[in-house]
């Protein structure tokens, strides 16, 4: 495919973008249970006149744009006070959750440098249930990732085991408020006194949960400290694109002082250009998804997020409790917010997810890993309210479904995944592998990639990516 040759009109390049999207997801709906979260038709136009009032305007570097500094300044500031941190808290803006993961992780590898030059090999702890950014960070940066596994039933970080992986080469315990996956609270009071004792950096990653949780308190539900509150904590990261109802590409990255935050900071002035230093990873990069963060918290305010979080609060409890009499669904660990995890207690849960699509509804599947099975993740949200009767009353018909199509591969497709070594597990043997599982739904996909041991898992993924970005063949 080539560039056309004479530039196409508006109106025609603004048909093919609708056409484009015809079969992309309906999140606007009250169908979607992942990726996005809708505010409602009026916070989205405030977020996207700011959006596009300020679009073209580049965030590189802040004197010049000093409308974009200031949206930033006034953003961490009122995430610093929703967290509990005092006038020596500072932050800066971010893309996204993966943005301020990977800086939280960046920053304590040059803060150790600085500060404990003796490490060579740093290495970060992770529970199984730390979300797969802190893992890219540790990819990215060098770093080891030292992986401890969870309470068996709880799912949540165990302090005991965190402790016990400390050596003289850690430089950080990161720890969720909530986790991903099951939305579950880990012990942040008593991470935060082994932080202290071993005299390490520690990050909560509330890049889900934290916006959420002070409104639900307000709401009378009862969490432990999670926050600048709790001694030991050091970062918090929280993205406002999610239960904040702004665009993406709209997160924070709080640190307990300009000490540590400092050695996120980035300047270069080993070339013969323009002075380089960000605060991100990023350099320039549009002024839109700040100022659009700005503006729909100016627009929501407090009594516009409590009212969005009571209604999330609603429905949440509405489809946990129908979950809870369902006996052929098993919930995984408590959820302490309102991510969800479960599974059908027979029956694949890659057959559940093909059934609700084929009901209208999107729900995300997840892999078993550690203590934590193959399951289906919800992420629910205030517009899930008037549709929660209609999902749980699916939901039962999609089980009995489920509990009637059993497998959807053969077991000896499922036993030559399950042997597969990472050495073993070519380009051409993938290929082979997914071919058979072709016409036979996501389910057929999930199953043979579950099956798989993580480190074969991974190739597997890299190569269904790899092939699925292939540029158009075709004419203009």
């Amino acid at each position: 495919m080539h560039m056309p040759i004479q530039g196409r009109s508006r109106e025609e390049i603004f048909g093919l973008l609708e056409g484009a999207a015809e079969r992309d997801l309906d999140w606007r709906a009250g169908g979607t249970f992942a990726y996005t979260y809708h505010g409602g038709d009026d916070v989205e136009a405030v977020a996207k006149h700011a959006y596009m009032r300020f679009l073209t305007e580049n965030a590189l570097d802040p004197t010049v744009y000093p409308s974009l500094l200031k949206f930033e300044n006034d953003i961490i500031a009122m995430a610093r006070a929703h967290l509990g941190g005092d006038e020596n808290v500072v932050g800066n803006f971010t893309s996204g959750g993966t943005e301020s993961c990977m800086l939280a992780v960046k920053t304590a590898r040059d803060y150790a440098r600085a500060t404990r030059p003796q490490i060579t090999a740093p290495e970060v702890i992770l529970p199984h249930t730390a979300h797969a950014a802190f893992h890219k960070a540790c990819h990215y940066f060098g770093v080891n990732p030292v992986a401890v596994g969870v309470h068996p039933k709880t799912l949540a970080a165990e302090p005991a085991a965190i402790e016990a992986a400390i050596t003289p080469n850690t430089i950080q315990i990161v720890a969720g408020a909530v986790s991903y996956a099951h939305g579950i609270m880990d012990p942040i009071p008593e991470i935060g006194v082994i932080a202290q004792k071993h005299k390490l950096l520690f990050h909560v990653d509330g890049c889900i949960g934290a916006f959420l949780l002070p409104y639900w308190q307000k709401l009378g539900r009862k969490f432990p400290p999670f926050d600048f509150s709790v001694p030991g904590v050091t970062s918090i990261s929280m993205d406002f694109h999610k239960y904040g109802y702004c665009p993406k590409g709209a997160s924070v990255l709080l640190y307990r002082s300009k000490d540590i935050r400092r050695h996120q900071i980035f300047a270069c002035s080993q070339w013969t250009g323009y002075s380089i230093v960000n605060t991100t990873i990023q350099s320039s990069k549009s002024g839109g998804p700040v100022a659009a963060c700005w503006a729909v918290i100016q627009y929501l305010g407090e009594d516009g997020y409590m009212r969005l979080a009571k209604r999330t609060l609603e429905a949440t409890d509405i489809i946990l409790s129908g979950l809870r009499t369902m006996q052929g669904i098993e919930i995984l660990g408590e959820p302490a917010l309102s991510l969800v995890a479960f599974r059908p207690r027979n029956g694949s849960p890659f057959v559940l997810l093909d059934e609700m699509r084929e009901r209208g509804w999107y729900i995300q599947p997840q892999l078993s890993f550690g203590a934590s099975p193959a399951n289906v993740h919800i992420t629910i949200r205030h517009d899930n309210l008037e549709g929660a009767p209609k999902f749980l009353n699916d939901l039962k018909s999609a089980l009995t479904a489920t509990e009637a199509r059993g497998t959807v591969l053969p077991e000896e497709a499922i036993a030559q995944a399950r042997a597969l070594n990472p050495k073993d597990l070519t380009p051409e043997l993938f290929g082979a592998m997914m071919r058979r599982s072709a016409g036979k739904g996501t389910a057929a996909r999930n199953e043979l990639i579950n099956a798989m041991e993580p480190g074969v898992r991974e190739f597997a993924l890299r190569e269904f990516l790899n092939e699925l970005y292939t540029p158009t063949v075709g004419d203009r």
